[in-house]
Order: C-alpha cells, then sequence, then structure tokens
C-alpha cells in the first residue's frame, strides 16, 4: 500500500518542485478593499479603477507575497526570495495596469479564481509574457488570506505570434502597395472541371474548346476572386473591391475568351506558371493593355486553390508601338500612306495583282511660291489640305501616298482607266469643297493616270502617269503665265 499523504509535507514538496512559476500570497487586504468599495457605492468597478488609478495601486499593494518557489527565483533571475520581493517594482511595471483591472473585476464578480496575460521582467532585463492563474485556497475562501498564483512562461509562443502577424503585415504591405495590379483567386472549381474532361477520356483539349466554346465560359464564370491590392482598384477604376467584383463581366470581356482559351491549355498542359499579353477594360470601358502573370501557388499546385495574377499595365507602350508602327508606314504631315509603303505596296501588286492597276500621279501646284512668298507653314497647310483631299477619296484596298515634298500617288489595284478616270473626277470634286471650306489661297492639283496590264512592269506605268501629270502641270502654269522653273 501507499503511504498517506501527508497535506502539509507533500504540499511543500510539490510547491517547491513544480515546473510552473508558483506565487503563495495573502488576498486579505484585497479583500477588506474590495469591500470598501461596495460600501462606497460602486457599481462598475472597471469604471472606477479607469478613473482612479491609485486604486489599482492600492490592489497591488494589497497583495502580499508569501513564498515562491525554486521555478519563479530562475524565470525572474532572482538568487532569492529577498531579492525578489524587494525588486517587484522592477519586475511588475509598465503593462501591468490593464492585467490587474482585468483580475479585480474576476474577483468582484465573485470568483474564486482568475486568469489573464500580461507582461513582467525579470531581474536581469528580460521581458517575460506570462499567463496567470489565481486561485483562492480551499478553506480560505472567507479570508483570501491564502492564493495559489501559477505564471506560465509564453514568452516564445507570444514573440512566435508578434513575429508571425509582424511576417503577414509585411506581406499584406506588399501586397497593397505593390507598383503591380495584384489579383488572388480561387481555380480549384476550374481545376475540378478540367479534371471532368480528362476523365471522360479527351485528350486533344484544343479540339474540345472548338467544339466546346461554352466551356470556357464556364470555367470564367467558375474563377473566384479572393483578394486585389489598391493599384487594382486605380487601374480598373473602381471605388472599392465590391464595386470591381461586381462589374467583373465589363473588365473581361471581348477578346478575352480567346486568351482564357489559351490559357485554359496551357493549365491542361500543366503549365502552372504562364505570361501572356491580354486586353482588359476598366469599368468605364476604355481598354487596357496587359501583360498578365499567371502562377499557381506552390502549396496549392495540388487544388489551385490559390493563384497569384499579376497585371502590369502596358497601354502606354501599346499605343508608342502603334504609333511607331503608324510613323512607318505614314506621312506625319498629311496622314497619308509614305513613300515606304508606297514603295512596298508597289512590289505586292506587282507580285500578285490583281489586274489591272491604275496609277494617278498628283503634284501640287505652286509650292514653292507659296513656301517663298508665304513661308513653309503655310505650304504645309496647303500639303494638309491634299492629304485631306484624298484621304476622302479613296478607300483600301485603294493606296493613297505622298512620295516625295509636293508629289502624290494613288494606287488603285483591279481598276481599268475607266475607274481611274472616276477616281480624278472624284479627287476634282471634293478639292472644289475643300477651297470652298478654306477662304484664300486656292487648292490646285495637276494629275497623270496610267494603266498597268497583267504581265507590265509597274513602274513603266508609274513613269507614264508621271509624265502625264507633268504636261497637266505645264499647261496650268503656261494658263496661268507662271514661268514653271519658279515652282
Amino acid at each position: 500500500m501507499l503511504p498517506p499523504v501527508s497535506s502539509n509535507t507533500d504540499f511543500e514538496h510539490m510547491f517547491e518542485i513544480a515546473p510552473v512559476s508558483l506565487w503563495l500570497e495573502d488576498y486579505s487586504d484585497v479583500r477588506r478593499l474590495l469591500m470598501q468599495w461596495r460600501d462606497q457605492g460602486v457599481v462598475d468597478v472597471e469604471a472606477h479603477l479607469r478613473e482612479n488609478r491609485e486604486c489599482v495601486r492600492a490592489y497591488g499593494a494589497g497583495i502580499r507575497l508569501l513564498r515562491v518557489n525554486q521555478r519563479t527565483l530562475d524565470l525572474f533571475a532572482a538568487p532569492d526570495q529577498a531579492t525578489l520581493e524587494a525588486s517587484l517594482d522592477r519586475v511588475f511595471r509598465d503593462d501591468m495596469y490593464e492585467s490587474a483591472i482585468a483580475e479585480v473585476q474576476q474577483l468582484w464578480s465573485g470568483a474564486p479564481e482568475f486568469s489573464n496575460q500580461t507582461v513582467n521582467y525579470a531581474l536581469d532585463g528580460r521581458r517575460l509574457d506570462v499567463r496567470i492563474r489565481g486561485r483562492i485556497l480551499p478553506g480560505y475562501e472567507q479570508c483570501w488570506s491564502r492564493v495559489l498564483v501559477s505564471l506560465e512562461d509564453v514568452t516564445e509562443q507570444v514573440q512566435s505570434r508578434l513575429r508571425l502577424q509582424r511576417s503577414e503585415e509585411y506581406a499584406r504591405g506588399l501586397f497593397e502597395h505593390s507598383p503591380v495590379s495584384l489579383w488572388v483567386e480561387d481555380f480549384s472549381a476550374v481545376k475540378r472541371l478540367l479534371d471532368e474532361v480528362r476523365v471522360q477520356g479527351i485528350y486533344d483539349f484544343r479540339t474540345f474548346l472548338k467544339v466546346h466554346p461554352e466551356f470556357v465560359q464556364r470555367c470564367m464564370r467558375e474563377i473566384r476572386v479572393l483578394d486585389v491590392n489598391h493599384l487594382t482598384l486605380e487601374m480598373f477604376g473602381a471605388e472599392s473591391k465590391q464595386a470591381l467584383l461586381a462589374g467583373l463581366d465589363r473588365v473581361f470581356r471581348g477578346e478575352m475568351h480567346d486568351s482564357f482559351s489559351e490559357q485554359l491549355i496551357d493549365l491542361w498542359d500543366g503549365k502552372l506558371f504562364q505570361q501572356r499579353e491580354v486586353v482588359n477594360y476598366n469599368l468605364s470601358g476604355e481598354p487596357i493593355h496587359i501583360h498578365m502573370q499567371f502562377a499557381v501557388l506552390e502549396e496549392h499546385r495540388h487544388d489551385w486553390g490559390m493563384v497569384l495574377l499579376s497585371l502590369v499595365d502596358i497601354t502606354a507602350r501599346k499605343k508608342a508601338e502603334a504609333y511607331l508602327e503608324y510613323l512607318g508606314k505614314h506621312d506625319v504631315l498629311t496622314g497619308l500612306r509614305n513613300r515606304a509603303y508606297y514603295v512596298e505596296e508597289m512590289s505586292r501588286l506587282a507580285r500578285k495583282g490583281p489586274w489591272p492597276v491604275a496609277v494617278v500621279a498628283i503634284d501640287l501646284n505652286g509650292l514653292k511660291a507659296i513656301n517663298d512668298e508665304q513661308g513653309h507653314t503655310a505650304g504645309d497647310a496647303m500639303l494638309r489640305r491634299v492629304g485631306e483631299v484624298l484621304a476622302k477619296a479613296v478607300d483600301a484596298p485603294i493606296c493613297a501616298a505622298r512620295i516625295g515634298g509636293d508629289e502624290f500617288c494613288v494606287l488603285m489595284p483591279m481598276t481599268d482607266a475607266r475607274g481611274a478616270q472616276a477616281m480624278v473626277d472624284r479627287i476634282g470634286s471634293l478639292l472644289e469643297l475643300n477651297n470652298q471650306f478654306y477662304p484664300g489661297q486656292a487648292l490646285s492639283l495637276s494629275m497623270g493616270v496610267a494603266i498597268a496590264q497583267s504581265g507590265e512592269q509597274i513602274e513603266a506605268a508609274v513613269h507614264r502617269a508621271d509624265q502625264a501629270m507633268y504636261a497637266e502641270k505645264a499647261r496650268y502654269y503656261a494658263a496661268m503665265g507662271v514661268d514653271r522653273r519658279r515652282d
């Protein structure tokens, strides 16, 4: 048989060797203090303590330390109890105010125990996060002269939690203030749909999408947006995340069906990291050219439950590229095609036709005199007017180009002499309207026509059209009584 437990001896032994910090304290003065407050008419003890901070200090002063165990001395770096007791003002400070209020509230309610979490300090200066549990020992409920308090060191847990919190806050800060649009999305439903198709024995997924285009729309509807950052709202002109999410059907439309189809095909092939250029729309309906980077996060590769999309607005770049492309094929002053495009078009027509090809050579009369007498600004204005006339006169596949200073040419595939003359007449009519619209200097053009038949060199037709144009130009200057050499 086991020997009977000696309450005093065994308590002393267990108290001393306990693996947690134990404090045996006398709360009898605390009890009298609480009774005094009740007699004074205090009902809301928390409000009372917050309005009277000296009452909190009185509560602390009412606690009398009787004994601590060895674990307490080790925890607080105290050589003995006397040293610890003499240094309690260094142990209990700063953050203790709120925890003291919590303790008093629990005792005030009549509970025989209390608990809270607070901060203490070891004598060597270390901060200690501790979880406190106090209990009025049995037999002392009427006087509170024996209260056993345990302190559990939870510093590591608290610090770990704080580090995690700081890490999360840091990550959140990076997300919210990223210089690119970020979307966190759930593609798990899309994965399930693809898996269902695979189970059906489909192996040519591209053909499957061509036969079932509605599958693409179904997948798009199954994407769940989890979060977006601040720049995303700015990029798409949304006042809030809710407003953006409510308008996603206006954001993802148009050619997004085709680009998303390619995205699905890549996912089918196991490409969980993708990059492509797409076109989205802001909530005002304006297109946004975007470089999209798509990545299934590593820890969600099994279910695609979290996907990160980064969107870079490349609209300005696309406009610049388009403008450069425009400059490569157009004359800046007139807006017509330039000489480079004209030469390329002649080569194409020479190879492929269709025949016959009509050529209308055009020259602006009197440009040199205008430049000399009125300045090049006036001359440029006349050239722009020629551009206006020719731009209105032609439609694709007809090409109107400025090929020199005051020289223009119209290339007309599959056009005979009759069609060419009709073009000359149309240009003449538009020229008259232009002169009516612009008062002052009248616009005058000399034109020559030639037809290139199948098998004939287009350059030869251009030469004949030039000769015809120069002949008309000579007649114009003769009629005006002007020396042609002045122009």
